[in-house]
């Protein structure tokens, strides 16, 4: 019997664990957009045993920050560690992941109909993904945070949780430092001056309002740093408490730290636990 020394045994064990704790992928996929005239990249997370399974899973859509990338999730998110992890110890059930390039759009008007009605069915004819709307979550970081909740309220038919991650949810109006009034998104066609009343109407409020006219049930996981630079806790803390008022399950998480990637990939394990359990309550 060929015996191992102890120190190479121990490497081994150790190199199997880690295997175990990591078997997920994430891979890089282009998705037509013909309301774009082009390609959307994406990354998409595939949990262990995707290509053996047979079976179907539930998906969520993960969304970046304003100037970020499809790949920020996974390159900057531990998005593959935290999942692997959170599957592997039963806190989230086995998921497929997709991260969609947004831009700079803030995920409204081109941006907003290419993931509607270009991604989504895209994503489900391409890969084996749960279709009812308790199986079909969406979430985001900074401006990925605006995108998810707006979608998430417009479409009511479509996302059955919503995770944020320090949203610029900003009401009733972005900060001077805020991205949302640099040219280009939220001005008149053909202007470049930020339009107050463009942003009102495409901010959550008048979508919350709408949404809960149709009885549906969302629930919500907001996070933010305590140190946010463009004070998004005391926007968290608003829509929480919008939320709880019109009896909408909610969770809000107050973490030290800033604008930044420390606290969103240290709420993550937590915000994935949740919508994917609250969604199918």
């Amino acid at each position: 019997m060929l015996k191992l020394p102890a120190v190479l045994l121990s490497l081994l064990l150790l190199l199997s664990g880690l295997r175990f704790a990591s078997a997920g992928e994430i891979q890089a996929h282009d998705f037509a957009a013909p309301s774009l005239g082009r390609t959307i990249p994406v990354y998409v997370y595939l949990p262990d045993d995707y290509a053996q399974s047979g079976q179907t899973y539930p998906v969520l859509y993960l969304l970046h920050g304003y100037g970020g990338s499809e790949r920020d999730w996974a390159e900057r998110g531990a998005l593959l560690r935290v999942v692997d992890d959170l599957i592997l110890r039963g806190a989230m059930p086995a998921a497929v992941i997709v991260m969609p390039a947004g831009g700079v759009s803030w995920y409204v008007d081109a941006m907003e109909n290419a993931l509607i009605h270009d991604l989504l069915p895209a994503a489900e004819a391409r890969f084996r993904l749960r279709p009812e709307r308790q199986a079909r979550l969406i979430g985001g970081l900074s401006m990925g945070g605006f995108g998810a909740l707006r979608l998430a309220l417009k479409y009511p038919d479509l996302f059955g949780a919503a995770a944020l991650f320090s949203p610029a949810i900003y009401d009733p109006a972005p900060p001077a430092n805020s991205s949302a009034r640099k040219p280009g998104v939220f001005a008149p066609a053909g202007g470049a001056d930020f339009d107050a009343k463009m942003w009102q109407k495409q901010n959550y409020p008048p979508l919350l309002a709408d949404f809960l006219k149709t009885g549906r049930r969302l629930p919500v996981f907001i996070a933010s740093g305590d140190d946010d630079e463009y004070q998004i806790e005391f926007q968290a803390a608003l829509l929480y408490s919008r939320l709880r008022q019109a009896g909408q399950p909610a969770e809000l998480r107050i973490l030290n730290g800033r604008h930044a990637w420390p606290v969103w990939e240290a709420a993550l394990p937590e915000a994935l636990s949740y919508i994917f359990k609250a969604a199918g309550e």
